[in-house]
């Protein structure tokens, strides 16, 4: 796997460690002096056209929104938009030519934003929440919680107060998201699950003395996992995780493992798999009887 490809699958923004847990240090070195990958920080890279979003925002007079301003953020993503987004003032004309690569919309802007050239933080989770698909806007809300730039508190009060239309779908975002979730696979692979009836996931829970798992119905016995090539990157780490799903299933969990192409890219698979399982694991382990957790 190169590096830009990496990059990408790790949400378009990534640590120094992050990458070499997927690249060799020579490649990532390559790629960089290439220009391929770019280091925006000490210890942070993104992809060149997302450092260039800034551009596109000063030259509209604008602020970048929706997922361009989470990346902004350094937050992961779901997939990187293959143009920047930018919020200009509303009532603003902005010319068919300036438009150009550019995604812009309407809407109301801070001093502050228009500043900053980004929407702030908590307005970008709940921008998400609204324009976004679920699993798309579960992820970047996962992240920015992880980040530690907003909280669930801020979050919820952001959701009740914003615009009527897609508010709903916002506080549903809100609600289900964790600064728990460790990547966007995993938040993507959570939104799968909490859309078929019967499965109660939590993620990274941790499993006996074993260790943790991405996600686990802890009722059923269920672990399901999100794997990627990324975290493999030695033969150590793949002994590691061999030996940890031996003990989940020696203490009676049913271990289900979902690769990165299916998951980003065949979630309707995921779905069929999970459900065909709820048939053959109803209550988890013979003779055992589903524990719900409290509402």
């Amino acid at each position: 796997m190169n590096a830009v490809i990496a990059l990408s699958r790790l949400g378009g923004v990534a640590t120094h460690a992050e990458l070499l847990d997927a690249v060799p240090r020579r490649q990532l070195r390559r790629a960089a002096r290439a220009g391929l990958v770019l280091r925006r920080a000490t210890d942070v890279y993104t992809l060149p056209e997302i450092a260039g979003d800034r551009f596109a925002a000063a030259r509209l007079h604008g602020a970048l929104g929706v997922v361009s301003a989470a990346l902004e953020h350094g937050w992961k993503v779901k997939q990187v938009p293959a143009q920047p987004t930018v919020w200009v003032p509303r009532g603003r004309a902005v010319d068919a030519t300036r438009r150009t690569g550019v995604s812009v919309r309407w809407g109301d802007l801070t001093d502050s934003e228009r500043a900053k050239r980004v929407t702030s933080p908590a307005r970008t989770v709940i921008d998400c929440a609204r324009l976004l698909p679920f699993d798309e806007a579960l992820a970047i809300a996962d992240s920015a919680l992880r980040s530690g730039d907003v909280g669930p508190r801020e979050l919820a009060e952001a959701a009740e107060m914003s615009p009527r239309t897609g508010r709903r779908r916002a506080m549903g975002v809100v609600a289900e998201a964790s600064r728990r979730a460790a990547n966007p696979m995993e938040s993507v692979l959570r939104a799968i699950c909490l859309d078929i009836p019967g499965l109660d996931v939590r993620p990274q829970v941790w499993v006996g003395t074993t260790g943790r798992a991405d996600l686990v119905d802890e009722g059923r016995r269920l672990v399901i996992e999100a794997e990627s090539m990324e975290f493999h990157g030695t033969r150590e780490s793949y002994r590691r995780d061999v030996r940890r799903y031996t003990d989940f299933v020696r203490q009676g969990y049913l271990v289900l493992r979902f690769c990165w192409e299916d998951i980003m890219l065949r979630p309707e698979h995921v779905r069929a798999t999970l459900e065909e399982m709820l048939v053959w694991w109803p209550t988890g382990p013979p003779g055992r009887q589903v524990r719900r957790r409290a509402a």
